[in-house]
């Protein structure tokens, strides 16, 4: 993990398979994800299955919901029902702590 917002445990975690650098951690119901996303990332609309929880650990997520722009900064938590619609930037490098649940699990 080339971002070191995260402590050296956390940094050993499995690797997310994914399109970000992220340390993966198994919950039940529920993956865990300690995020890093470098200055410039963009992440076009999609959506997910899971209903998401985030908080911004350092740096700043810009999201499009619902055709709305929103800003977090350090300590802002977002939240995304399943299957809704959303966009992503990230004009500084960004960590996150992201919260993926099991449709119906919470």
């Amino acid at each position: 993990m080339s971002n070191h917002h995260f402590p050296d445990k956390v940094r050993q975690l499995p690797a997310y398979a994914g399109a970000f650098d992220a340390r993966q951690l198994h919950a039940e119901n529920c993956e865990v994800l300690f995020a890093s996303y470098p200055a410039g990332m963009k992440i076009e609309p999609h959506r997910h299955e899971s209903e998401n929880h985030g908080v911004v650990t350092a740096g700043e997520l810009k999201m499009v919901v619902d055709g709305e722009e929103q800003c977090f900064q350090p300590g802002d938590w977002y939240f995304l029902a399943a299957e809704q619609e959303h966009a992503a930037s990230f004009d500084v490098d960004t960590s996150l702590i992201e919260f993926w649940f099991e449709p119906n699990s919470t």
